[in-house]
């Protein structure tokens, strides 16, 4: 790395460090290693079950059964009497009695509360020793999972392998295992591998319903998982996974969250050997997000729909503690990701989600936000890599089909320099479907696209609607080839803002940040506007005191400082427009630039090195415009917006200075100033053909008028 590239590098952490979010922990398990990858996915195994689960209570269950079709209803009832004479009544116990691998456990329709299970740990199980998350629950190692099975969770799946749980109702809703919201998991599959979950519903939890944890092979098949204050379906360190015809909603984080995905395909471009976990034909709606996963690394998400939710779907590169970051090689295709506008925040303001989970309403639709998220976003990337997104359908976003920001290492706990501007890069979105449904019909995004800046070789369709930057660099028609180039080490420096002031959000403390839309803030409450407002108020009266006192008497000065005020006054009203004024930002841009050039060139005849350091910010403002609104300046490593608002405060604290400066106005070299040569209006020029004041300063002295001679010497009277 050059010398002048490693001194950027430290200057866009910095710049990171000073403006990116506080690291936060959305989910903190035991360290991990991922699965060497010798599994495989798990096949579905027909025929008459290995062990049963049942309650006993005939009259209820005939209710339960009858409305099944003939065949099903049948099947059912010759389950019943079976698991009747040599069934178990909880899950668990069906669990605990597998004893090898390739096992079929089949749970019959009921409500299954797990009752042995659900009681507070005691004795040895209530004095384990383990550093607890910032959630508050302990990080327990495995050996003390297997030692304490239900200190967190309701059923236990602990080291089995090939192991299949199937409901057997008509659908996933007759089979129900519910937590209550004792446990902080409904059902936990830790180290058992080729696991397969079908046909059931898990529910409340205080976490998650479904947890997969470092596992080489599992399906999750026709499941429905609901009401939890994090995530509906988790996986975390697996290989070889599938997620099929599932639902989830009424989640707190995600329905789905494919965290840490086997990171296989870190070192390939766009074209990868295979995927470590598919999902698809599922359905997410009514979360907080639909689908997210930190390091949600070569996972393969095509023909879903995430709709309902705040935003549809989301990875990052954000939380420490998670195997295979940065995250890389996402792909989402054939996806329907509409109507992701839903206002939970809401719940925090009002105090319902300080209330026990119990009471807070999650069956009647309220959900409780763990983390920050810009509400109405179609997808998010905040810190992926080589990621893709094509032929999706995307549409009635009240934010942005597409969000894309870059995080610094150091918030996932990695100091190196070399690191800190590893996300977001090469991500390649082609193909998509914006602002219009399946059936043609228009629902436009607010905005098609939100990029903070950073990153190279992202590129974007030809086609985007309104978009910041309105300039994208576009896809190429090759897969990987790009239509020109952008390097950037760190991201537009008032998106950055934006975004620190947003993530300062705390769902335990009820601290919804002031200043961010995202939590409810309008017109002057928002940062953007209160920074465009500032800038614009310090600009306009050192800019305009600077023209009285020196620069007024120049038409040029006087024209360019109208414009600037325009200029000016148009970059506060689009801050305040938000992502539907596209081109303001740049108009604004434009016409700032125009005044500072302009006031340069008079400046300069009098004061060169201000003048001319006024033009080369004029130069980056006018620069600044076409990187926005035009294309995006290739390779240069930071934004002209950083430049420039570098420059400026040089620039105001000068300016000021020279505004100060008493005495007459020092123009006589400024064109047009009423002091320059042949200036009309002068006041050291005649009304008709009066030569100039120089003219007159070089004319040869009149001669004496007459009058009487001088006195002889001594001869004074």
């Amino acid at each position: 790395m050059s010398w002048t590239r490693r001194l950027l590098v430290i200057l866009a952490a910095l710049a990171a460090a000073l403006l990116a979010a506080p690291a936060a922990q959305a989910h903190e398990e035991r360290p991990v290693t991922l699965p060497d990858g010798t599994g495989s996915v798990p096949v579905y195994r027909t025929g008459e079950p290995d062990l049963l689960v049942c309650k006993t209570d005939r009259a209820d269950f005939e209710r339960r059964v009858s409305g099944f079709p003939d065949a099903l209803r049948e099947r059912n009832l010759k389950l019943f009497e079976r698991c009747r004479k040599s069934g178990y009544r909880h899950l668990q116990q069906a669990v605990d009695a597998v004893d090898r691998p390739g096992m079929n456990i089949a749970v019959l329709p009921g409500l299954y509360e797990e009752e042995p299970s659900l009681p507070k740990p005691t004795g040895e199980c209530a004095r384990l020793k383990a550093r607890k998350s910032q959630l508050g629950y302990q990080i327990l190692s495995y050996a003390q999972q297997a030692r304490c099975p239900h200190n967190q969770n309701l059923v236990a799946i602990l080291g089995k392998k090939d192991l299949q749980i199937e409901g057997t109702g008509a659908e996933r809703t007759d089979v129900v295992v519910d937590a209550k919201y004792q446990k902080l998991n409904a059902i936990r599959a830790d180290g058992s591998d080729g696991v397969y979950f079908r046909n059931f519903t898990a529910q409340r939890t205080t976490f998650n319903s479904l947890y997969v944890l470092a596992q080489d092979g599992f399906v999750i098949d026709s499941v429905l998982t609901r009401w939890n204050d994090e995530y509906g379906f988790l996986t975390f360190a697996s290989d070889h996974g599938l997620y099929k015809n599932c639902e989830s909603y009424g989640n707190g984080d995600s329905g789905i969250y494919p965290g840490s995905a086997s990171n296989i395909n870190d070192g390939y471009g766009y074209d990868v050997p295979r995927y470590s976990i598919e999902i698809t034909g599922c359905r997410s709606h009514h979360n907080m997000v639909g689908y997210s996963g930190t390091a949600g690394d070569s996972v393969y998400v095509h023909d879903n729909e995430f709709d309902h939710n705040m935003g549809g779907a989301s990875m990052d590169s954000a939380f420490p503690g998670h195997p295979g970051l940065p995250q890389n090689h996402a792909r989402f295709e054939r996806n329907l990701i509409h109507d992701n506008n839903a206002d939970y925040y809401r719940y925090v303001a009002d105090g319902t989600c300080a209330k026990p989970p119990v009471d807070r309403g999650y069956e009647e639709g309220v959900v409780c936000p763990q983390i920050s998220m810009p509400p109405g976003s179609g997808i998010i990337t905040a810190g992926g890599n080589w990621n893709r997104y094509e032929n999706n359908w995307i549409y009635g976003q009240h934010r942005a089909a597409f969000v894309l920001t870059a995080v610094p290492a150091y918030i996932r706990g990695e100091e190196a320099l070399s690191k800190q501007a590893d996300t977001s890069h090469h991500n390649r979105y082609a193909g998509n479907h914006l602002g219009v449904d399946k059936a043609g019909n228009s629902r436009p995004n607010r905005t098609d696209v939100w990029w903070d800046g950073q990153g190279e070789g992202n590129c974007w369709q030809s086609d985007t609607g309104p978009s910041s930057p309105r300039a994208l660099p576009a896809c190429g028609s090759e897969r990987g080839a790009v239509s020109g180039h952008a390097d950037r080490l760190v991201g537009e420096p008032v998106k950055l803002a934006q975004l620190l002031v947003c993530a300062d959000y705390n769902v335990q403390a009820r601290r919804l940040p002031a200043g961010c839309d995202w939590y409810g803030a309008r017109g002057i409450e928002r940062i953007e506007v209160q920074i465009a407002l500032t800038v614009a108020v310090v600009l306009a009266l050192v800019g305009g005191v600077l023209w009285w006192r020196r620069l007024r008497g120049s038409r040029l000065a006087t024209v360019a400082t109208g414009l600037g005020a325009i200029g000016l006054g148009l970059d506060v009203a689009g801050s305040t427009m938000g992502l539907s004024a596209s081109y303001v930002p740049a108009l604004a841009l434009l016409l700032t630039g125009v005044w500072w050039t302009g006031i340069g060139l008079v400046l300069r005849r009098e004061r060169p090195w201000l003048g001319w350091t006024t033009v080369v910010l004029g130069a980056l403002t006018l620069l600044d415009a076409v990187d926005k609104a035009v294309f995006v300046i290739p390779w240069i490593p930071l934004s002209p917006a950083w430049v420039r608002g570098l420059l400026g405060v040089v620039w105001v604290l000068w300016a000021v200075v020279a505004a100060a400066r008493h005495g007459e106005r020092d123009t006589t070299d400024a064109p047009g100033s009423p002091d320059a040569p042949d200036a009309p209006g002068s006041p050291d020029a005649s009304a008709e053909g009066a030569a100039p004041r120089s003219a007159q300063a070089s004319a040869p002295a009149p001669a004496p008028a007459p009058g009487p001679a001088p006195a002889p010497e001594g001869d004074a009277s």
